[in-house]
């Protein structure tokens, strides 16, 4: 069967980080974690995506509530091992486990700052008068 030429993930990797991004929510909101930080938000795994060889798991996460986001995902950096351990029974089909690697997901970020500009005064009078073109 020949190989695709795509640079992007597998439906390999694709599937098995949407089962380990199921399972990291269910650790998360079960609150097994005993950290004052990580106690005092909720966080939302958006996405995970697995390494080529499902070894490595890089999961974007936001921390809802937290004043300091980057001291939530240093803190669910700190606690990777355990959280991997907390996993591993949801896991069970995997071969291996995966190492857990947090970092903040700016997708949310870049999604309201897209919508802040589509509606600024100026892409609004551009669309506007695209309209009226069409019309004529």
């Amino acid at each position: 069967m020949p190989r695709s030429t795509t640079s992007g993930p597998s439906q390999r990797m694709l599937r098995v980080g949407e089962q380990v991004r199921h399972a990291l929510s269910e650790t998360l909101q079960r609150g097994e974690i005993i950290d004052p930080l990580i106690e005092s938000s909720v966080v939302s795994v958006s996405e995970v995506r697995m390494s080529p060889d499902l070894k490595i798991a890089t999961a974007f996460v936001s921390p809802l509530g937290a004043k300091d986001a980057d001291a939530v995902i240093e803190a669910l950096n700190k606690h990777a091992k355990f959280i991997r351990g907390r996993v591993s029974g949801a896991l069970r089909q995997m071969k291996y486990m995966p190492e857990f690697r947090f970092r903040q997901d700016t997708s949310f970020d870049n999604f309201a700052r897209i919508n802040d500009l589509l509606k600024s005064p100026e892409v609004a009078r551009d669309l506007d008068g695209d309209d009226n073109k069409e019309e004529e």
